[in-house]
């Protein structure tokens, strides 16, 4: 497996790349009069919606987030839901009740059902939204012009199945494992379930002897791993988990234990959690879907729609509704993806829009 392996396998797609930024010095991406309106810089409110600060997939995204207002001198603030739907319906809501159009909002829906009254009430509002993650299939950016800018999302089941597979090689490819899900109606989640199961049915000698949803928490996965250990012993032979969050808490159990580095874990996101941990010898490996990255970029093409650089009902529909990249981690690549995004800051461009993109969602 080559370092940062780009494991998604669907065909790139011919993208454009908007050097956005010096199009805007130049003038040449101006909009026409008479053409929808496009906000000054100076005017715009920029906000991430996200489920926590205290996981770090998420203290990434808005780190990832500020980094991109900072370039473009914008105020930002995070609206944090914990897990509540209403709760983060209600905060956008407020916000838009304050700023009104000056919005640009980058979403992470709690859960599926929360994206559409969230795009139906920016689009009311007249301000600019991206999603991420959760959305129902019905629910179309095209469908509501300019103001739902795009969904960004990543594909699961490569995901579950490359992960899953680093794991079964980690004990020799035969055994019992035990299984962490998300929330079961994320779309992530089923996503990466699948995957999971793929990779067990191919390899046809590794037993799930439970699977459990720990909705993403890391509290919850290690109080699931605690009973689990009691339950099976040393059955287990490895522990699959569908996010880095839940991976983390799996080791503490293991510690606890003194099983970490025994018993494998896998992960994912790439969080700096479980980047430490497969350097640790105590993950097999993880995917990152780079939410440093997944921050600034929902924010950048929410603020380039908003400014009239680009109008979203313009671009094709694998610009409003599509996958970004992901990168399988493992023990033997873990230290130059060290170097390259620990040690060091990701370099992104952020009027590189669709530079990451590789095709768009089907359903």
């Amino acid at each position: 497996m080559a370092s940062s392996l780009e494991f998604i396998e669907a065909a790139l797609i011919e993208r454009r790349r908007f050097l956005i930024g010096s199009a805007l010095a130049a003038g040449s991406l101006l909009l026409p009069a008479g053409a929808r309106r496009a906000f000054a810089a100076s005017d715009l409110q920029l906000a991430s919606s996200i489920r926590s600060l205290s996981n770090a997939f998420h203290v990434a995204w808005d780190k990832g987030s500020k980094a991109y207002a900072d370039t473009v001198s914008a105020p930002y603030a995070a609206l944090v839901t914990e897990g509540n739907s209403e709760k983060g319906i209600a905060d956008i809501k407020a916000m838009l009740a304050k700023v009104g159009n000056k919005l640009v909002l980058g979403v992470d829906p709690n859960d599926v059902p929360d994206a559409r009254p969230i795009v139906e009430a920016v689009t009311k509002a007249g301000a600019h939204v991206v999603t991420v993650w959760n959305k129902p299939d019905d629910l179309h950016p095209w469908d509501f012009g300019d103001n739902y800018v795009a969904h960004m999302s990543f594909n699961g089941v490569p995901a579950g199945e490359q992960t899953a597979k680093a794991l079964f090689d980690s004990f020799g490819g035969e055994g019992g494992i035990v299984a962490l899900g998300g929330i079961a109606s994320n779309a992530p989640a089923i996503q990466r379930k699948q995957g999971l199961m793929n990779a067990i049915k191919a390899n046809g000698k590794v037993e799930l002897l439970d699977f459990q949803d720990a909705d993403w928490d890391s509290t919850k996965a290690n109080n699931v791993v605690a009973a689990w250990i009691t339950r099976f012993g040393d059955k287990i032979k490895g522990i699959w988990a569908a996010n880095d969050g839940m991976a983390v808490g799996a080791l503490e159990a293991l510690r606890a234990e003194g099983l970490a580095g025994k018993v494998l874990v896998t992960g994912i996101d790439g969080t700096k959690d479980a980047v430490t941990a497969i350097r640790n010898k105590e993950m097999a490996a993880t995917v990152d879907w780079n939410p440093y990255w997944i921050g600034g970029i929902a924010l950048s093409l929410g603020y380039h729609a908003a400014t009239g650089a680009f109008s979203p009902s313009k671009e094709p529909k694998e610009h409003r509704e599509f996958y970004g990249t992901g990168v399988l981690i493992t023990q033997a690549d873990v230290e130059a993806y060290w170097k390259a995004n620990i040690d060091e800051t990701p370099k992104v461009d952020w009027n590189d829009l669709w530079g990451k993109v590789t095709g768009q969602i089907t359903y």
